[in-house]
């Protein structure tokens, strides 16, 4: 073979390899907004359910105020309250309660992830991230964090209380 016909296949292997380079980021694009979508869908499924539990754990103990999260650190749901005990010599105990459940924004390592924070009387109860690949997610499995944590939430703070 000589050098201007190995030249020529040189230059064809590639042009080759940088369409199919061109086509894979295409593909991976694609990809990427099918996992945004995949993601909105979760988020927007998992933070009515955050809203819905903390709207009811809030009824069940009067004095926590609600608050609806759609920020930097997610979508989700947090309850709140400040507590002032006055003891018998004339101290002042503030006490705050806090739980926050967000479900974090999307990122290009295509998870969901669900993060907690839980604050009793000061002490924290806990402080949490569940998160899974997307393509293995479940909506059902996540839900059910959703409601173990605010229950557990409920709990401890009625034993304080």
């Amino acid at each position: 073979m000589d050098f201007k016909k190995r030249l020529g296949d040189a230059v064809s292997r590639g042009e080759k390899r940088r369409r199919e380079a061109v086509d894979q980021a295409a593909r991976q694009a694609m990809s990427d907004q099918d996992y945004a979508r995949l993601h909105q869908r979760f988020r927007t499924a998992l933070a009515d359910r955050i809203e819905s539990n903390l709207r009811a754990v809030a009824d069940q103990f009067p004095g926590f105020q609600f608050e609806t999260i759609i920020d930097d650190r997610g979508w989700g749901a947090g309850l709140r309250r400040d507590d002032l005990l006055l003891e018998s010599d004339r101290r002042r105990n503030n006490y705050y309660s806090r739980l926050e459940l967000v479900v974090r924004p999307f990122s290009s390592y295509h998870v969901l992830d669900l993060a907690g924070k839980a604050t009793i009387r000061n002490k924290e109860l806990f402080n949490r991230s569940h998160y899974r690949p997307l393509a293995e997610a479940s909506e059902e499995a996540f839900a059910e964090l959703v409601d173990a944590w605010s229950i557990e939430f409920a709990e401890v703070y009625a034993s304080w209380s």
